[in-house]
């Protein structure tokens, strides 16, 4: 059988781009309408994507109240393992993944959460675990400002370790539920967890039975030094942010030989870059469509937008037609910041060049459906992917234009499944059920 791409969508209602509300096919207020994300949900299993992907962030960025006014992401979304739980009642196939903190959460809540879903499912479900990103999020759980980028890995490493520990508490035939002798389980099969470690002490053992998939499919999506390690040694997705067809091949290639150093399968870890798409019949109505969003982005809020991707910089009081000035290192995400600096110092971008790039989504591509099929098909043979986490910049027309136009392409080249083959999101992605007690 030939090597097949995997394709998650990442819904991020009413879309990724952020003045999407505004756009005049779109319903403002669909990322909490759940009759929107499931239509959605749903169109993306028809096309027989591997699964659904859901960001979250746990609080408000800290910008001024007129750029947040003018967005609706932030303000007005479902909590993603809520939402998980829906989905699944109206679903069959497709895989759910939700985004959870390793920083404001706590082990045992989370594992026992995402083992529910992975069994209201029948074993559907990924959890994205990050570190969270900003001092918003902190304000709302006791802390004066975000965790230090070292200390939260190092706690995201042994978190992980907790969740997975207590997801095998119980062997998979431990539930007897024997009437006649009046055993439920075999005492046999259940094994406490007794973690104490530095950010953590769990006793365990986990108030449910193994989830239908072992566990849960991890996704990661660091791109640090510390995210790089932490993906290598426990992920099985790889979401990545890289745009660049030389840095997204470097990537691939070090994040599977991290792996492999971990003595794991490299074929075992999933890296799924980020392509944000935007087709049409021809390229001319692709473009028709690009032009017809960017009129839509207020300038305040591509200029916030740009200080936060640079670690929560207040960018309004320096000379916008200056250089973008050396800051201090982000302590939200290294990667975004460090891309940033990159394309600034490439072509000695100003500040205002660097917001009118946010404007313009020059991050997504835009063409025909060949002109898509082409670049996924170029990055899926020359080492730079396993798939692509698509990225919808408005919803629902970017995400059917992308499976009524660019998924007949790529089948009409192999590269992409015609039917679901399991019936889980281990069987969409080609990974092992893994046995209890193995490490990752």
């Amino acid at each position: 059988m030939s090597r097949k791409l995997h394709l998650t969508a990442f819904l991020k209602p009413p879309g990724e781009y952020l003045a999407a509300w505004r756009h005049p096919e779109v319903d403002p207020g669909a990322g909490v309408d759940f009759e929107s994300v499931l239509a959605f949900a749903r169109t993306a299993e028809d096309a027989k994507f591997d699964a659904v992907f859901f960001a979250d962030l746990v609080g408000v960025p800290l910008e001024s109240q007129d750029v947040l006014s003018r967005v609706s992401v932030v303000n007005d979304s479902f909590e993603p393992t809520t939402l998980l739980a829906a989905l699944a009642a109206g679903t069959s196939r497709i895989g759910l993944i939700a985004t959870a903190s390793t920083t404001y959460n706590e082990p045992y809540h989370l594992a026992r959460t995402f083992a529910s879903l992975d069994h209201l499912s029948a074993g559907r479900v990924g959890w994205n675990a990050v570190t969270s990103l900003n001092d918003g999020e902190a304000l709302n759980f006791g802390r004066s400002a975000h965790v230090a980028h070292a200390d939260r890995y190092a706690r995201a490493e042994e978190f992980h370790d907790v969740v997975v520990g207590l997801w095998d508490s119980f062997a998979d035939d431990a539930f007897r539920h024997d009437r006649d002798s009046g055993v439920y389980f075999d005492p046999d099969g259940l094994r406490s967890l007794r973690h104490k470690g530095e950010h953590f002490s769990v006793e365990g053992p986990l108030n449910i039975a193994r989830p239908p998939q072992g566990r849960p499919v991890v996704v990661q999506a660091g791109a640090s030094e510390a995210g790089r390690r932490f993906a290598a040694r426990v992920a099985e997705v790889v979401f990545s942010g890289v745009r660049d067809l030389a840095a997204a091949r470097e990537f691939y290639a070090d994040i599977k030989a991290r792996a492999a150093a971990f003595g794991r399968d490299p074929g075992s870890l999933k890296v799924l870059p980020a392509l944000s798409v935007l087709t049409g019949e021809t390229r001319t109505e692709a473009e028709s469509k690009m032009d017809t969003l960017r009129t839509l982005m207020p300038p305040q809020v591509a200029l916030a937008h740009l200080g936060y991707l640079l670690g929560g910089v207040d960018l309004t009081a320096l000379p916008a037609d200056g250089p973008l000035p050396d800051l201090p290192e982000s302590n939200q995400s290294r990667t975004a910041q460090a891309e940033v600096y990159r394309r600034a110092r490439a072509r000695g971008a100003t500040i205002r060049e660097l917001a009118a790039e946010i404007s313009a989504d020059t991050g997504t591509v835009v063409g025909t459906p060949v002109e898509i099929a082409d670049r996924m098909e170029e990055w899926f043979r020359t080492g730079a992917a396993d798939g692509f986490t698509v990225i919808f910049p408005y919803l629902p027309g970017t995400l059917d234009d992308f499976t009524r136009l660019v998924v007949p392409e790529l089948r009409r080249r192999g590269l992409f499944r015609t039917a679901y083959e399991g019936a889980t999101l281990r069987d969409h992605l080609g990974l092992p059920r893994p046995e209890r007690g193995t490490v990752p």
